[in-house]
């Protein structure tokens, strides 16, 4: 059972000659900054989910579609993106456990089944964006085959599982290194396609009729990621008893604003060099938008980009292994060896390089398809966050709990229109 007694804040520093300890605050100062610059890092993991293969797929081929057009999806997804990354990680904050467990403990087992299966449906969804983006990384800097390719990807991102959970400071400064390579090569094109010019009116609401809605819900997919909606609860679920509830909460909320404002600028950035280099329409792959690059920008870009696909697809790919393995205990239970849930995810992406689909149509799919697992993550995370026996004095606020219906009931509404879309043609 869990703790239902309020939480206590965290008690105020001693200033120097109050209270027991009467130890100066400088000397204090220190060894509270270091503490509370240990909670920093779960969100600088979430963040590369946020700037997946998946996200350069939709987010340049919106670019170079219909330029700078949809530029407000992409600020909109961030800011909503920040909203639920806080709330799971309040979450695990404020009860100490993940999400996948509180759906063990507090819904019935048939509905905590349905659960499980799609969250295990979006850690596949997930790794077949993450595995076809490294192959195509190595493909465009070595030269190596699609298939290989997602191989090398597979067993690369696995050697970067093993510094998780045990090593997981070590796991975190590793996977924000890639970010800071992501990052750097976004930076270049930038200042290379001079992209910021024009950007201002892409950030006005509107569409372009039903396929750039279509390409507004995959953006949203691929910003929105119910796999780290997951682990984030996870990452955090020790931090209120290392640091008490308070400071954990608003560390963790500095430590989103920073990495998720990061990846948010490297998604618009992604847009903006798409848009400034492609004028003549969507060059319809990744492959031909490296092409375009190199020819446009210069060969040095072009290695730029494909070196930030690379980061992107093997950082992203451990990331997405292992929130599936929270995914599994929290709601059963059970784990299974790494090794093993390397294997089967990498399955589906195999099968569509064999069968030679296109691979950036293949990512925009995918990323569509984890837009509709948003609500299954999103309703029970807002449900548990807003029980006060369950999260005491963090419990939300009135107006937090109607923002995050809201969200949730627009989110449904858009997937439901796309269904009918493809029903209707």
């Amino acid at each position: 059972m869990l703790d239902s007694r309020p939480h206590q804040d965290e008690p105020p520093t001693a200033v120097p000659g109050a209270g027991d300890a009467g130890v100066p605050l400088p000397r204090r100062l220190p060894a509270r900054l270091l503490r509370r610059a240990g909670l920093f890092g779960p969100a600088f993991v979430v963040s590369v989910a946020y700037i997946d293969p998946g996200n350069f797929a939709t987010n340049m081929s919106s670019g170079a579609r219909y330029g700078y057009l949809l530029l407000w999806v992409i600020a909109a997804a961030n800011l909503l993106a920040m909203f639920v990354q806080a709330l799971s990680a309040k979450l695990g904050i404020a009860t100490g456990r993940n999400l996948p467990q509180l759906c063990r403990d507090h819904l019935p087992r048939p509905l905590t089944m349905v659960l499980w299966v799609q969250g295990e449906l979006v850690a596949i969804a997930t790794d077949l964006a993450e595995f076809i983006g490294g192959a195509l990384a190595l493909n465009l800097l070595f030269g190596i085959p699609l298939l290989p390719g997602a191989m090398i990807t597979a067993v690369v991102s696995f050697a970067l599982l093993g510094l998780a959970p045990r090593g997981r400071h070590r796991f975190e400064a590793v996977i924000t290194g890639m970010l800071v390579i992501v990052v750097a090569g976004f930076a270049y094109q930038v200042l290379r396609s001079g992209s910021l010019a024009g950007a201002v009116d892409g950030l006005v609401p509107r569409l372009a009729g039903p396929d750039s809605l279509l390409m507004a819900t995959g953006i949203i997919g691929a910003t929105v990621m119910p796999h780290v909606i997951y682990l984030h609860s996870a990452l955090t679920q020790d931090h209120g008893r290392i640091s008490g509830l308070r400071a954990a909460v608003r560390a963790s909320r500095a430590d989103i604003a920073i990495a998720l404002g990061v990846a948010g600028l490297v998604n618009m950035a992604m847009l903006t060099v798409a848009a400034a280099t492609f004028h003549s329409g969507d060059p319809g792959s990744l492959q031909a938008i490296h092409a375009g690059i190199g020819a446009i920008l210069g060969p040095a870009a072009a290695v730029a980009f494909a070196l930030a696909l690379l980061a992107s697809g093997l950082a992203s790919s451990s990331v997405g292994t292992y929130a599936g393995q929270v995914i599994m205990e929290g709601f059963l239970r059970r784990r299974i060896p790494l090794t093993a849930r390397r294997l089967i995810t990498i399955v589906p992406a195999m099968m569509i390089l064999s069968a030679g689909i296109d691979p950036t149509r293949a990512l925009i799919l995918s990323q569509v398809a984890l837009s509709f697992g948003i609500p299954f993550a999103l309703v029970p995370l807002l449900a548990f966050t807003s029980n006060r026996r369950l999260m005491g004095a963090l419990v939300n606020r009135r107006r937090t709990t109607a923002l995050g219906i809201t969200v949730a009931t627009v989110i449904i509404a858009l997937n439901g229109f796309l269904v009918a879309q493809v029903f209707t043609g």
